[in-house]
This record gives C-alpha cells, sequence and structure tokens, in this order.
C-alpha cells in the first residue's frame, strides 16, 4: 500500500494520514455529521465524508468545548482555493 497520494485537493503529493485520502491501511475515520432525525434504531445525518459501507464505530454528540479546536491549523491546505475532484483520481 502507498502510504503517499495525491489527494484531489492538491496537486502534490501528500501522505494519508495528513489527508481524508480514500485509500488508509486501517479503517477508522472521523466526520462531523448533523443528525437531521431518528428513526427507530436508524439515524438519518447529513454531511457524511466516509466511503459507503464504512463501519460505524462510535457516535457522540458534538461538544464545542472538547470539539471545537480554534488554533487548529489547515496544514498544507491552508489557503488552498476550492476545486472539484478531477476524473480518475481514487
Amino acid at each position: 500500500m502507498k502510504l503517499v497520494r495525491r489527494p484531489f485537493l492538491d496537486d502534490r503529493p501528500h501522505g494519508i494520514f495528513a489527508s481524508r485520502h480514500p485509500c488508509r491501511p486501517n479503517g477508522i475515520g472521523l466526520s462531523v455529521v448533523r443528525l437531521l432525525e431518528r428513526q427507530g434504531r436508524n439515524l438519518i445525518i447529513e454531511g457524511v465524508d466516509v466511503l459507503d459501507g464504512t463501519p460505524l464505530l462510535d457516535i457522540k454528540p458534538y461538544i464545542p468545548r472538547f470539539d471545537f479546536i480554534p488554533v487548529a491549523s489547515e496544514g498544507w491546505f491552508s489557503g488552498r482555493p476550492l476545486r472539484t475532484k478531477p476524473a480518475g483520481l481514487e
């Protein structure tokens, strides 16, 4: 497995742990989503950025005191303009 890939948000390669690239050696990711409603045991959400079939391990409420990090840096993505995903990339 290649640990350095070119993400669709940049033309330069970056380590997969420094991006949201789908080819990760571990199946664990993190997404902040909006809960729209609950239908029995099913949660209806929006804003998830995972691939279909990704296992859900845990659900936690968003608590700004714990989850919001105002001094966090965007790293290599800082200042990059928004762009669409080029065809042919994973």
